[in-house]
C-alpha cells in the first residue's frame, strides 16, 4: 500500500505480467533526461537489477524543477529555479518516488490555504472545505461570491454532468474536440467563477483556456476536485529543489548503482536491431558513445523533437511524425525579487490571480522556504516570485518583466516602496501543449522499437494524471515496459479513481448525452 493514498477509492494498477525470457546478462539502459520522468524510470529499473545510466544535458537534475546557485548583489548566495510548484496529495507516484530517499517526506511542508484573487476584487479560497466530493463542490458553490444563485440557476445541467462522468481515454473522445473555454460556455458556468477559479487552473497548464483541450480540463477537475477525496491541500519543498528533493534522491540512486552523467547532450541514437541501440552524446571530455539494451527518452518536448529528427533510424513514419511535431506551450516567465522590506504579514505563501494581462500568481518564498526565510530574517526583506503563463510567442523579456512587475504592484501595493536588492528572470518555452483534438497524436510510452520507450509530462497516459504526476507515472510505466521484455516484474502505479465517483450520476450523464 502506498502510504500517501488516503482515498479509499484510489486505484492500484499492477504491472503487466512479464512476457520476455530473462536475458543471460544484466540489461543496460540509458535514461535520457534527469527530470521527474527520468528519475522515476531510473528508480524503477535499478531496483529490479538493471544497470542504469542517466544522461542529463544540464548541470543539475530535476528538469523543470531544477535549481542552481546565483550570487546576489548584496554578496549572498541564493538558489534560483524556474518557479513555484505545488505537490498535491493526489500525486501518488511522484510522492512515492520522493519517499525513496525521504521516507517521511520531511523535505515538504503543507500549505493549508491558497487564495485566488480576481482584479475585480472577487476572491476565493479553499481552506475549510470538505475533502470528499460532492460536498466540496456544494460547499464552494454555497460559500463563494463567484457562484451567484441567479447564475447557478442557469447552468446547463446536462453539460455540467459530463464533469462527473470522466474516464480516460473516453473523455477525450467525447470532449477533446472542444477547448476549455467552449466547455465552460456550454455549461454556462457563472462568469465570475469561470474567470476566477477555472481560468487560474487552466493556465496552470501553461495555456490560455481557448488553447487547452476541454477534455484535459475535465480530467483536471476530476483529479483535483470532483474525483478525488484527497482534497485541494498541497505541499511545497521546505528548501530549494536540489537540497529538498534531488540531491537526496540522486545519492540514494547512486548507492543503488545508477550512474549519472551531467552536461551530457545526447546527439543521436542509432538502432542496432532488436537488441538495442548505440547512444552518442557530447560531454566536457568530448564525444562519447555506448551500446544499451534499452533507452528511455525522458526529455522535454523540444529535446524529443530534436533527438528524433537527428536519429533517422528510430521508429516508423507515423511515430516519427508525432514525435517531431509535438507541440510546445507558449512562453512563460518567472520573475523573482529580493526586496529590502517585507510584504504585509497577512500575505499568503501563494496567491493565484486572474483578470490581469499577464500575472497568474504571486508567491512569497520566505513564507515556506528556509533559504529565503534566512535571507529575509538577515536583511528584514522578503523574497517574492511572479509567474506569467501563455505569453505571446517571440515576446521580449525586458518588456514582459516590466509589465509583470507593474501588475504585481496593483496586487501587493506595499512593494511600491521597496527597493529591489536583486532579481532574476527566467523566460522559457519548453512545456507541453494540450490543444483540442491533440490527444490521439500524443506519443505513448511504447514505440515501434521494443527497446525504446518515452516518458514525460507530454506523454499520453490513459490514466487521470497531469503535470508532475503524469511525468512520474509515465516514468514508471516506461520502466515497466522494458522490464517486462526481460522477464522482470515492474512496479505498481496508483491513480485517483479512473471513473467518476458516483454511478447514478454517471448513468444520468450518459443518458442525457445519448437519450
Amino acid at each position: 500500500m502506498n502510504p500517501d493514498v488516503h482515498d479509499p477509492r484510489a486505484e492500484a494498477i499492477p504491472p503487466p505480467a512479464p512476457v520476455g525470457p530473462a536475458p543471460e546478462r544484466t540489461p543496460r539502459v540509458a535514461v535520457i533526461g534527469g527530470g521527474i520522468a527520468g528519475l522515476a524510470a531510473a528508480r524503477a529499473l535499478v531496483e529490479r537489477g538493471v544497470e542504469v545510466e542517466v544522461l542529463e544535458r544540464e548541470a543539475e537534475l530535476g528538469g523543470r524543477l531544477s535549481g542552481w546557485e546565483t550570487d546576489l548583489a548584496d554578496g549572498s548566495t541564493a538558489t534560483m529555479s524556474r518557479g513555484f510548484h505545488a505537490f498535491f496529495r493526489q500525486y501518488y507516484n511522484l510522492r512515492d518516488l520522493l519517499r525513496h530517499a525521504d521516507p517521511d517526506l520531511s523535505g515538504l511542508v503543507p500549505l493549508t490555504d491558497y487564495p485566488l484573487a480576481h482584479s475585480s476584487g472577487l476572491a476565493d479560497r479553499f481552506s475549510g472545505l470538505p475533502r470528499t466530493p460532492p460536498w466540496n463542490a456544494f460547499a464552494l458553490a454555497a460559500t463563494s461570491r463567484s457562484f451567484p444563485p441567479r447564475e447557478l440557476a442557469g447552468v446547463n445541467v446536462a453539460a455540467a454532468l459530463q464533469l462527473l462522468d470522466v474516464d480516460v481515454p473516453g473523455v477525450h473522445e467525447r470532449l477533446g474536440h472542444l477547448n476549455a473555454r467552449e466547455l465552460l460556455e456550454l455549461i454556462r458556468f457563472p462568469r465570475s467563477a469561470r474567470h476566477l477559479a477555472f481560468e487560474v487552473f487552466s493556465r496552470s497548464f501553461f495555456a490560455a483556456p481557448e488553447d487547452l483541450s476541454a477534455a484535459e480540463m475535465a480530467v483536471m477537475f476530476h483529479i483535483y476536485f470532483l474525483g478525488s477525496s484527497e482534497g485541494l491541500v498541497f505541499d511545497v519543498p521546505r528548501s530549494p529543489f536540489p537540497r529538498a528533493l534531488w540531491d537526496p534522491l540522486a545519492e540514494r540512486l547512486r548507492r543503488s548503482g545508477v550512474r549519472f552523467r551531467a552536461r551530457a547532450r545526447v546527439d543521436r541514437i542509432v538502432p542496432t536491431g532488436a537488441d538495442g541501440a548505440d547512444v552518442h552524446w557530447t560531454a566536457s571530455e568530448g564525444g562519447r558513445s555506448a551500446h544499451f539494451d534499452g533507452v528511455v527518452l525522458a526529455t522535454d518536448t523540444g529535446g524529443l523533437r530534436r533527438l528524433v529528427a537527428d536519429s533517422p533510424g528510430l521508429g516508423d513514419g507515423p511515430w516519427r511524425s508525432r514525435a517531431t511535431t509535438l507541440p510546445s506551450a507558449p512562453p512563460f516567465l518567472v520573475s523573482r525579487y529580493w526586496l529590502d522590506r517585507p510584504v504585509r504579514p497577512h500575505r499568503q505563501a501563494f496567491l493565484g490571480t486572474a483578470g490581469h494581462p499577464g500575472l497568474d500568481n504571486v508567491s512569497v518564498l520566505d513564507r515556506y522556504e528556509d533559504e529565503a526565510a534566512a535571507w529575509a530574517g538577515r536583511t528584514g526583506g522578503s523574497v517574492v516570485e511572479l509567474h506569467a503563463y501563455a505569453l505571446s510567442p517571440g515576446c521580449d523579456l525586458d518588456s514582459e518583466r516590466t509589465a509583470l512587475w507593474k501588475q504585481a504592484l496593483t496586487v501587493y501595493p506595499e512593494m511600491r516602496t521597496a527597493r529591489v536588492v536583486d532579481s532574476r528572470h527566467e523566460l522559457r518555452e519548453d512545456c507541453p501543449s494540450f490543444p483540442p483534438g491533440g490527444y490521439e497524436r500524443r506519443c505513448t510510452v511504447t514505440t515501434p522499437d521494443p527497446w525504446l520507450v518515452v516518458a514525460g509530462d507530454h506523454v499520453r497516459v490513459d490514466l487521470p494524471v497531469a503535470l508532475m504526476e503524469r511525468a512520474a507515472t509515465s516514468g514508471v510505466l516506461a520502466a515497466n515496459a522494458l522490464l517486462g521484455r526481460w522477464g522482470r516484474r515492474g512496479r505498481t502505479v496508483w491513480s485517483v479513481p479512473r471513473r467518476g465517483r458516483f454511478g447514478p450520476l454517471r448513468a444520468l450523464a450518459g443518458h442525457l448525452r445519448h437519450p
